[in-house]
């Protein structure tokens, strides 16, 4: 059995630690799942998280809508709301920026997702409150990509049972896919 937290503290220290100077490179698979795609969901990076903006960027410039989630606690479930890059975001829970709570809701094809650790299975660790599990499945058919920096990667997780796993895996250094 793995202990998440301590799990969670150790990769955020590794993590933190992470010389960060290198953007993360779009592959050509992520811009092929672009095609017939109409929106979005990325994130705004909070500390050491890896920045999701070449991805988001890339979605823009192929006629994506964006999302970004907003969450009011850790129990209640996030929503998608669209952000047009221009709007103003505030400070949510956790440090996180996100829409105002009035923008109008989103519903993803592509749901980038912040991740404290991975393996190559696809398998993430998040950081503990389930809101991406849960996000995951209300959107069931929306492609799940992880974006973390390559030192986030651990040889195994064991997934629970609400665990949803990753379709890719984007670091600075590959593209993985499980």
């Amino acid at each position: 059995m793995i202990d998440k937290r301590a799990l969670r503290a150790r990769m955020r220290a590794v993590r933190d630690g992470h010389d960060r100077v290198r953007a993360l490179p779009v592959p050509a698979a992520f811009l092929a799942m672009l095609q017939g795609a109409r929106t979005i969901a990325s994130y705004m990076p909070v500390g050491a998280e890896a920045d999701p903006a070449p991805f988001t960027d890339a979605a823009r410039k192929a006629g994506l809508a964006v999302a970004l989630p907003h969450v009011i606690d850790r129990a209640t479930p996030l929503r998608f709301l669209n952000w047009d890059g221009i709007a103003p975001l505030v400070t949510g829970p956790f440090g996180l920026r996100q829409p105002l709570p009035a923008a109008p809701p989103a519903t993803p094809d592509i749901i980038l997702t912040p991740l404290v650790a991975f393996d190559a299975r696809g398998n993430r660790l998040g950081q503990g409150a389930g809101h991406y599990d849960r996000a995951f499945a209300e959107f069931p058919d929306a492609r799940r990509i992880g974006i973390a920096w390559s030192v986030q990667q651990v040889d195994a997780l064991a997934p629970d049972a609400w665990d949803i796993p990753l379709h890719a895996i984007a670091t600075e250094l590959d593209w993985i896919v499980p």
